[in-house]
């Protein structure tokens, strides 16, 4: 399946020019103008190919937390799919690369996170809404020591 042209752009530009592509132009989607995101590379779960996907992303302490909306879609995002079958990934903010663990936010966590990343991103709360009974995951990526 081919990614939107809008998601395609959006990974060229943060290879191409990663300090630009950190902070993209949401307003569109009903977000904010400048708002973070990092690019996600997971390991395709059926391909085994490296997949990247540009994501809205907050801070947790020295975490990176993302949100698993797929716009409010009844399913996971396949970017979230492949992390439960390997939690190993790359992160890249702006210029800076890093290994990274991810889990799903536990329960205790999870409200203080997603109203963070709410705050930063309006509409999760309507995709969380739009979700059909989905519960929409908060993903904490955590850097890891290269080794």
């Amino acid at each position: 399946m081919a990614l939107p042209s809008w998601i395609a752009d959006h990974i060229n530009l943060y290879r191409t020019d990663p300090e630009k592509a950190h902070f993209f132009d949401c307003s569109v989607g009903g977000g904010k103008p400048m708002t973070p995101t990092l690019l996600l590379t997971t390991q395709g779960r059926k391909s085994g190919r490296d997949i990247s996907t540009p994501l809205i992303y907050g801070r947790h302490g020295p975490a990176y937390v993302v949100i698993a909306s797929k716009g409010g879609a009844p399913d996971h995002p396949d970017w979230y799919k492949n992390l439960v079958a390997n939690p190993v990934c790359h992160i890249q903010v702006s210029k800076n690369g890093y290994r990274a663990q991810a889990r799903t936010a536990t329960r205790d966590e999870r409200p203080q996170l997603w109203a963070q990343l709410q705050e930063i991103y309006p509409p999760y709360d309507e995709y969380q809404r739009n979700a059909q009974g989905r519960e929409i995951p908060v993903v904490v990526l955590e850097p890891v020591a290269a080794g």
